[in-house]
């Protein structure tokens, strides 16, 4: 299984630069010299890092064959992957890939009366700059976009294929609902 784990940028500079979006929580591995990774599109890569350095906190990676800014430019948005065993579980018991919560059952924590309400199935795991987000289509197909925090997400039971949250009033109006207003 393919693992996405950054996205390339504009060039930075003349000599072959791009600055890249990170979307792994490990890029002094994923991203060292001589690591060697997969495209989305496939027939741009692999591709090879020569180098990698932080500017002005954004990643810059160099990478073999890719010599000037002309070249740079041409790899704008190609997604980077890595191959992981599907089976693997992630580093920590409290973290996971995108791929084991994908598909996941979303419910609320109980009510009063012991009861549970199914909001809908992870679609997406968003990476944003200020926490990950779960974006979640409910059964009507509006999608609801939840933070996945500790807050609101106090349990993930890989086990029973679900998540549960506990949501603040609003959280859970879809996307596409229109404004009350």
């Amino acid at each position: 299984m393919r693992l996405v784990v950054g996205r390339i940028g504009r060039p930075h500079g003349l000599r072959g630069e791009v600055v890249v979006e990170v979307s792994t929580d490990d890029p002094e591995h994923r991203f060292a010299p001589g690591a060697i990774l997969m495209t989305d599109p496939g027939s741009v890569g692999p591709l090879t890092v020569v180098s990698r350095h932080m500017h002005s906190g954004r990643l810059l990676l160099e990478f073999t064959g890719v010599a000037d800014r002309t070249a740079a430019e041409a790899l704008r948005g190609v997604v980077l992957l890595v191959d992981v065993d599907p089976q693997a579980s992630s580093p920590d018991a409290d973290e996971y890939y995108d791929h084991q919560l994908t598909g996941l059952t979303v419910v609320t924590v109980m009510d009063e009366r012991g009861e549970a309400r199914t909001v809908g199935t992870v679609s997406e795991v968003l990476h944003l700059p200020g926490q990950d987000v779960l974006a979640v289509r409910d059964a009507a197909g509006g999608d609801v976009l939840i933070p996945f925090v500790m807050e609101l997400v106090p349990q993930v039971d890989m086990a029973a294929g679900r998540i549960v949250i506990d949501p603040p009033p609003g959280l859970l109006v879809p996307l596409d609902c229109p404004d009350p207003e």
